[in-house]
């Protein structure tokens, strides 16, 4: 029977099978630096302005070192990418290594927040005017990149910070690739592309504690991956309806998402189990509000509400603790 029938195209390998490979070492295009200078339009402190990008102290994907620079990993239209930032003498100094250099170091003053109006606030409530006196560099940060940050939001659905940091530390270092430039001593990895997401077993979500729902939507997710990525061109309305198109992404997601993708200054995350009780406590004394009344107490900054939670969150007025936390699971060890 041999020679009978054409012999099949092999199947690719799952990212767990494929065969250990040499890889090469980096190119000219990796280890070339680019550079940008960029003067603010007003206070900026990058600290406030990027910490929402990292997922956890030991993110692979974002490094702070000592010397107050804060370096940045992640995948652009043009290819890996990695930016280091750093401020110089009220100037802003970027470098940039990788196919994505360019891309990174075009888009340094929207994600350092130039396309965002602080001046369109309007604080009604004592504590967020103090706030804002106390914290005039804070900007709301776009990188126009909706997967690197609709990912591990969906990893954060209904777990703790601790289960959700731990599942993308895994992930990443496991299926990313090094970053580009000067990075092995930081220990910087890319997130996968939407390809290599898709290929991730079954028991490697498992492993890393990620269970069926929120794999399946990542999966979902990454087949639409470059139409999800339109939605950071569109208006906030627009964006989100395109996010919720997805099963499994909800209003909370598609806030998370969007507060970091599309610098949105109104994308007020409802759905979470802390906020709306800080929103009540810090504006109403009423540490249950639920998030009907957080919406109500939030109207009067009706297309600057995430910028008011922000400000609420950076005022330190949080209620105390009186009741357990949340317990972590661990389906890993199932």
């Amino acid at each position: 029977m041999a020679g009978r029938f054409a012999p099949r195209t092999a199947r690719p390998a799952l990212p767990s099978q494929a065969a250990p490979v040499r890889r090469p070492g980096p190119t000219r295009e990796e280890t070339a630096e680019r550079t940008r200078e960029w003067t603010p339009p007003g206070p900026l402190d990058l600290r406030l302005v990027l910490s929402p990008l990292r997922r956890g102290p030991a993110d692979p994907t974002f490094r702070m070192t000592r010397d107050g620079a804060f370096w940045r990993a992640t995948r652009t239209p043009e290819g890996p990418g990695t930016l280091r930032v750093a401020e110089r003498g009220g100037r802003i100094g970027a470098a940039a290594w990788g196919p994505g250099a360019k891309w990174l170091l075009a888009g340094l003053p929207a994600l350092l927040g130039a396309e965002d109006d602080p001046d369109a606030f309007t604080p009604h409530h004592r504590l967020l005017a103090a706030a804002r006196h106390r914290r005039p560099g804070l900007r709301l940060l776009r990188t126009g990149l909706v997967m690197e940050s609709l990912i591990p939001s969906i990893l954060e659905q209904k777990v703790t910070t601790d289960e959700a940091y731990r599942a993308w530390r895994l992930l990443i270092r496991r299926y990313g690739t090094p970053a580009p430039g000067p990075t092995a001593d930081l220990g910087l990895h890319v997130m996968p592309g939407a390809r290599t997401w898709a290929m991730i077993p079954s028991w490697e979500w498992h492993k890393a504690g990620v269970d069926t729902k929120r794999s399946s939507t990542i999966l979902r997710a990454v087949r639409v991956a470059p139409r999800l990525e339109e939605a950071s061109a569109m208006p906030l309305p627009e964006a989100k309806a395109r996010l919720e198109l997805i099963p499994g992404i909800g209003p909370w997601t598609s806030a998370e998402t969007l507060q970091r993708s599309n610098g949105a200054p109104d994308a007020v995350t409802v759905g979470d189990y802390h906020l709306p009780g800080i929103v009540g406590h810090a504006l109403a004394d009423n540490r249950h509000a639920d998030d009907e009344e957080m919406l109500t107490l939030l109207s009067p900054y009706e297309g600057q509400r995430h910028r008011a939670t922000r400000l609420i969150l950076l005022a330190g007025r949080l209620p105390e603790r009186r009741g357990p936390r949340m317990t972590p699971g661990n389906i890993a060890a199932l």
